[in-house]
């Protein structure tokens, strides 16, 4: 199974992809590593975005996408273009989309300490985990 972790933060989706056989989680380092959506007012903009994300599902055969959810309102609220990205995302996968609270994130990774993988990047760090939780939640069922 092949979960896709993205972090929405902007105007890019950054993503981590985690290949999962038995109880084994391995990163796999892909490129790209964010897909940026230029000019949320532009249709070709927005067009180039939702081909971009669907041919990297194509690619890499992902079964499954984890967003890490936004808050909606307050001082850490997600911005206008990272809820049109994820609306793009939902629409455009034919796999399932879970969203994953930072809460949930948070006590992920109190109860399953996880080592980032040496070809991680920084910025990939919360996309990663997002993928690991999603795993774990299939896990549990």
């Amino acid at each position: 199974m092949v979960i896709c972790g993205i972090e929405l933060k902007g105007s890019e989706a950054i993503i981590a992809l985690i290949d999962v056989a038995t109880e084994t989680i391995t990163f796999r380092n892909i490129e790209p590593k964010r897909i940026k959506l230029a000019d949320d007012e532009s249709k070709d903009s927005v067009r180039a975005f939702y081909d971009a994300f669907s041919t990297f599902l194509k690619n890499n055969d992902i079964d499954a996408i984890a967003i890490k959810k936004r808050a909606k309102k307050g001082n850490f609220s997600g911005g206008a273009v990272s809820f049109k990205m994820e609306g793009l995302i939902q629409l455009g996968s034919k796999v399932r989309v879970e969203l994953i609270a930072s809460q949930a994130l948070s006590a992920y990774v109190k109860n399953k300490p996880i080592k980032n993988p040496d070809t991680l990047k920084q910025y990939q760090q919360q996309a990663f985990l997002t993928a690991c939780c999603a795993f774990s939640r299939v896990q549990d069922v």
